[in-house]
C-alpha cells in the first residue's frame, strides 16, 4: 500500500489487474473499429441498393384491379428498365405522372382486331390468352382493326372488362418514349413470390 501526496491510500494495480485492463482496452478498440467498418459498409450498401432499386430495377406496387388476376391490389413487384417487348410481356409505362401496367398484346407494325365476344387477334391470328379471367371488348372507343405505328404498342389490361388501356383514346397506343420497363419478379405477398 502507497500513499500519495495528500496522504491516502491506494493499491497499486497487480500484473494480472494490468493485462486484464489492456486486454479490455483492445477489445474496446476492436469494437469500435468493427462497428464502425460495418456501419460504413452499410450506408454504402444502402446507397448502392438505392442506385440499383432508382436506375436499374425500380420496385413498385400495384394499384387497383386492371391487371387481376395476374397482379392484385397492393401486390409489390420488380421491374427491369428496358424498352424492348415482345408480344405477352408485361409493362411499366408512364401517363400524366402516373405508372401504369398493362400487357404487349401489339408492337410496331401489327395489326390488332378485338372481335364483340373479345377474342384478340394480332395480324389475323386470334392470341391465346390463358391469363384472362374474363373476356370483353370494353367501352373503349378505338376503332378495330387497329395498327399499330412505329414506335409504338398495343397494350391491353388482363381484366379487360374494367381496365382502360389502348382501346380507349385517352391512353392510346403507348410510345417507346413512355415506357419505363418489364415486370419480371413479384416479392408481395410472400406466398406469391418469384418471376411473373
Amino acid at each position: 500500500m502507497v500513499k500519495n501526496k495528500k496522504g491516502k491510500e491506494f493499491d497499486f494495480p497487480t500484473v494480472k489487474q494490468l493485462e486484464q485492463e489492456i486486454l479490455r482496452e483492445k477489445y474496446n478498440q476492436r469494437y469500435k473499429r468493427v462497428l464502425k467498418s460495418t456501419l460504413y459498409s452499410l450506408v454504402v450498401v444502402a446507397a448502392v441498393a438505392v442506385l440499383i432499386a432508382t436506375l436499374v430495377f425500380p420496385v413498385l406496387q400495384i394499384s387497383g384491379g386492371s391487371m387481376e388476376p395476374t397482379f392484385n391490389d397492393e401486390e409489390i413487384v420488380v421491374l427491369i428498365k428496358t424498352t424492348k417487348f415482345k408480344r405477352g410481356e408485361l409493362c411499366c409505362f408512364s401517363y400524366q405522372n402516373k405508372l401504369l401496367i398493362k400487357r404487349i398484346i401489339g408492337i410496331p407494325g401489327d395489326v390488332v382486331d378485338i372481335d364483340e365476344n373479345g377474342y384478340v387477334y394480332v395480324n389475323g391470328e386470334r392470341i391465346e390468352e390463358p391469363y384472362l379471367f374474363d373476356r370483353a371488348l370494353g367501352t373503349g372507343n378505338v376503332e378495330f382493326p387497329c395498327h399499330v405505328t412505329e414506335n409504338h404498342y398495343f397494350v391491353l389490361g388482363d381484366h379487360r372488362s374494367t381496365s382502360v388501356d389502348s382501346r380507349h383514346k385517352v391512353i392510346g397506343q403507348v410510345s417507346t418514349d413512355q415506357l419505363v420497363g418489364k415486370i419480371f419478379f413479384r416479392i408481395w405477398p410472400f406466398e406469391a413470390i418469384g418471376f411473373v
